[in-house]
């Protein structure tokens, strides 16, 4: 009973999660130049698919992914990820410099949004 429990919790994180990150996206994307998203099936393809690759970086390189997780190496890995995603999802174009203002952008929200996004 209680394991059943947590896994509704741990899937309710990941939905809370998954919104925070379409939100973050929405407003980053309004906000910097070089970063845009049309449609909010992209923002939703596109904070899913940032999630995973969020999830796959922190797996296979052992590092907080978020842009202030782990210094400056985490705020490359944030706009990496951010740059890779445009590839994957339609109606999403991301410069490099858009990645890296993003990145910031992303950090501040992330810091004043309570909860973990990125």
């Amino acid at each position: 009973m209680a394991e059943e429990k947590e896994n509704r919790s741990t899937i309710g994180a990941y939905i809370i999660r998954l919104i925070l990150i379409a939100v973050i996206l929405a407003i980053t994307a309004f906000f910097t130049p070089g970063f845009s998203i049309n449609g909010l099936w992209a923002v939703l393809l596109a904070a899913v698919v940032i999630t995973v690759l969020d999830y796959l970086a922190e797996r296979i390189m052992k590092v907080d992914a978020s842009p202030f997780g782990k210094g400056l190496k985490g705020f490359i890995i944030a706009a990496i990820i951010l740059y890779l995603t445009q590839f994957l999802v339609p109606n999403m174009s991301v410069s490099i410099v858009g990645a890296l203002i993003a990145a910031l952008v992303i950090g501040v929200l992330d810091a004043i949004i309570p909860g973990r996004a990125m």
